[in-house]
Order: structure tokens, then C-alpha cells, then sequence
């Protein structure tokens, strides 16, 4: 949600916004709406002055006067009445239509109209050329025992996995090495819920354009997160920080679930596009600055970049065109990593700025030295995600024999082993 004042001051740039980011969205619409509910808020507020001011007035007439004060008080309330229940109506399309405002893009980022026009900024990492069939990260996962899928599919429907064995001991050595680096770069730990209001979903703009994309547990009106970045931001909901506290910065570890409604028939084999799976998020809420925030953008980003360094993945990072950014996003960097089944980088982490967008929504702000409250800002970036990351580990590190090699980084949590090997001949 952006400031209603921010929209009335530059439409046509909200308007670019509006048709680079594909976002439907009238916003004449919203202005017109917008100008109404001035309007008539003003109306009500003048009827409700003129009936005070006649009402203090009717205890002390007589006769006539005071019999057409009284009726002229119950028009006004009559009218005042109808004007109330009209604004409601007016009021809820107003909130309507500010939830799906989009958040302008930096002046960087190249208008696009898919992936393809992401611009590349660099790679890092020499990508592996194979003296052998190499195989894919579903052939490997099965030799190795890493993985059962037909039980869970079986039970839990499509898209369903279990890890198994040193499946689980290398989800969760990946989960813990990224984890202690964000940590050591001076984050905050933190295990939120994954079971949410709407309020929260809403509040962190993942609603009302991503509902489908969510598990709804209706009888509760709860909503499983697709991201712990939900509950570290709502964390501070409806709050007034003090400047002092700022930047704070969390690494949230989580299950996540999402529906994927939206990619029917898209990778459903394997590890890549799975309902449930487990993330490392990085959050950070900073003051309403927008040089401040891009310096912990970077410092988001080089934290990823850092963790895929020392896992030895090679990876590049783009930045991401126009209709690849979300509602909220002023700028978003995709980091690939190579994948050697898929013959390409392909997404694992996404770093993104929102500036003001999740704050104005969740209420979140901060009391300057001045004493003024402004709206913080907001920004996220995958530290790591499993079981997507295990796709380029066991296909980059795999050898002839069918085992595969435990990156050095990770030893120290697989209890210094240096190999998995297959549970089944070759």
C-alpha cells in the first residue's frame, strides 16, 4: 500500500507502474473513489457540527423554535444516516483498490515482460563439465535413499515428498549452515508461526493477489505461510518502534507451503516445485531511507552469495525486469544457481526492497529523533530453501560411482563425513 498523497501527486507514474508491472488496476477508478470519499467525509462532518450546534441550542428555545430545531435535527439525521452508510460502501472499495497499488519500480530496473529480460549482472563459479553420464537430482536422491516419494504421493497427493536417511541430515546441514552464517552477520534467530491471520497475509502484501497460492484453514481462519518473511514482519504489527531500534534484522526459519495453483503441470517431478518445504529468510526492517535501505539490500544479497560461495555452487545474479517484480517490490535481484539437469541457472534465492509497501499495510513505524512517526521500510531475501538447493548439491557433486561428495562447508554438520553413497548397486 502506498500513501494515498504520494498517488494523487503522480498518477502517471503510478500509471507506468501499473502497465509494466501487468497489474489490473483502474486507477482513475481510484482517484475517482478517492475524491468521493473527501468529499462526502466532509459533507458528514459538516452535518454532524451543524447537528451538534443545534442541539446545544434546543434546550433553550421555546414553542415554534424549538419544535423546528428538533425536526430540522432529525432531517440532518436523516441525511447524516444515509451519508454513513454510503461512505462504508465508498470506504470499502477505497481499501479495495489501494491493497492492488503497485510499488514503483526503481529507476534500475529494465522493463520486461518475462524472465528473458532479466538483466544478468554477473556470474560467479566455474559450472562442472561431467567425464560421465551425469545424473539428474531424482535419480540421484532414489539411489542414495535420500528420498521416497511414492509412499507420501500415496497419502499427501501430487508434489508430495519425505526425505529420508541423509536426505534429512544434508536438508538440515544446509538449513544450519546458513543459518549460523546469517546469524554471525549480526541477525536475530527466529522461529515464527507458519499458522497466520489474514491481517498478517494482507499485511505483508501476499494478499489479495496471492490468496490461491495459500493453504486456508477455514474453521480457524488461520493460513499456512508460503514464508517465515510473514511472520517476522507482522511481528511487529500495529507498532511504533523507536529509531534507536532500527535496522533490526531477522533470520527466520520456517516450513513453508504453497499450493503452486498457478504452475499446473510445470516440474512435477522431482524436488524443484514441491507444496512444502523448508526456508532460511532474512528480513530486515530499517529506517524510511531510501540510501539506507539499499545498502542492506546488498547486504542481503552478499549474504546469499556468500552461503552459495561456500557451498562452491556456481551462480548467477540478475535483476529482475519489470513484470517479474512482485506488487510491493521496488527492486528485486534473482539469484540462479546452475543446475546440470536443467542446463541452466535457475532460481533459488530473491532478494527484494519494498520500501514503505508491507509497513503502510502492517502498521509498522518508527518515532524520529524529531518525534515525527514515519512508516519503516521493508526488505527480504532467501538465505537458502530446501529441498530446491539439494537439486544443484547432489548433481554438482555427484560422482561416477553414483555417490556424491559432501561439500567441505557442510562436513562439520554431517558429522565430518565426506561422501554419501548408494543404498542400492549400480
Amino acid at each position: 500500500m502506498l500513501d494515498i498523497n504520494f498517488i494523487r501527486e503522480n498518477p502517471d507514474k503510478l500509471k507506468t507502474a501499473i502497465k509494466h508491472k501487468q497489474v489490473k488496476l483502474d486507477l482513475d477508478r481510484l482517484l475517482e473513489v478517492d475524491e468521493a470519499r473527501r468529499s462526502l467525509t466532509k459533507e458528514i462532518e459538516a452535518l454532524r457540527q451543524q447537528r451538534n450546534r443545534i442541539s446545544s441550542c434546543i434546550p433553550k428555545l421555546k414553542g415554534d423554535e424549538r419544535d423546528s430545531a428538533i425536526q430540522e435535527s432529525k432531517i440532518i439525521g436523516q441525511t447524516l444516516k444515509a451519508d454513513e452508510e454510503k461512505i462504508q460502501s465508498i470506504e470499502a472499495e477505497f481499501k479495495d483498490l489501494m491493497l492492488l497499488v503497485p510499488g514503483v519500480p526503481a529507476p534500475e530496473v529494465p522493463v520486461g515482460t518475462g524472465e528473458q529480460d532479466n538483466l544478468e549482472l554477473r556470474k560467479w563459479g566455474e559450472v562442472r563439465t561431467f567425464d560421465f553420464t551425469p545424473k539428474d537430482h531424482l535419480e540421484l536422491a532414489l539411489s542414495l535413499g535420500l528420498v521416497n516419494f511414492d509412499g507420501p504421493r500415496q497419502y499427501a497427493g501430487s508434489r508430495s515428498y519425505a526425505l529420508t536417511g541423509d536426505g534429512v541430515l544434508l536438508e538440515l546441514a544446509v538449513l544450519q549452515l546458513a543459518l549460523h552464517h546469517v546469524i554471525s552477520k549480526g541477525f536475530t534467530a527466529v522461529s515464527p508461526p507458519i499458522l497466520v491471520k489474514e491481517s498478517a497475509m494482507q499485511g505483508t502484501g501476499f494478499f489479495p493477489l496471492h490468496f490461491e497460492e495459500s493453504y486456508a484453514i477455514e474453521k480457524d481462519e488461520l493460513f499456512l505461510t508460503g514464508t517465515s518473511e510473514v511472520g517476522l514482519v507482522s511481528l511487529h504489527m500495529d507498532q511504533i518502534l523507536s529509531e534507536e531500534e532500527l535496522p533490526i534484522r531477522y533470520a527466520g526459519i520456517s516450513d513453508c507451503f504453497r499450493r503452486e495453483a498457478g504452475a499446473a503441470g510445470r516440474d512435477t517431478k522431482g524436488l524443484y516445485r514441491v507444496h512444502h518445504f523448508q526456508k532460511v529468510e532474512q528480513v530486515v526492517i530499517c529506517q524510511a531511507d531510501p540510501e539506507a535501505s539499499l545498502k542492506e539490500h546488498m547486504l542481503l544479497l552478499n549474504n546469499s552469495e556468500e552461503i552459495l560461495q561456500a557451498l562452491e555452487l556456481p551462480h548467477r545474479i540478475a535483476l529482475a525486469c519489470s513484470v517479474e517484480l512482485g506488487l510491493g517490490q521496488i527492486r528485486k535481484h534473482e539469484v540462479e544457481t546452475w543446475m546440470p539437469s536443467r542446463q541452466a541457472y535457475s532460481e533459488t534465492h530473491s532478494c527484494s526492497t519494498l520500501h514503505d509497501f508491507q509497513a503502510r499495510r502492517s502498521k509498522i513505524r518508527y518515532k524520529t529523533e524529531s518525534g515525527k512517526n514515519l512508516h519503516c521500510y521493508t526488505l527480504n531475501n532467501t538465505a537458502i530453501a530446501s529441498p530446491r538447493i539439494l537439486i544443484p548439491l547432489l548433481e554438482t557433486y555427484q560422482n561416477k560411482d553414483g555417490s556424491v561428495t559432501i561439500p567441505q562447508a557442510l562436513r562439520p554438520y554431517m558429522g565430518g563425513r565426506e561422501l554419501i553413497e548408494p543404498k542400492t548397486p549400480l
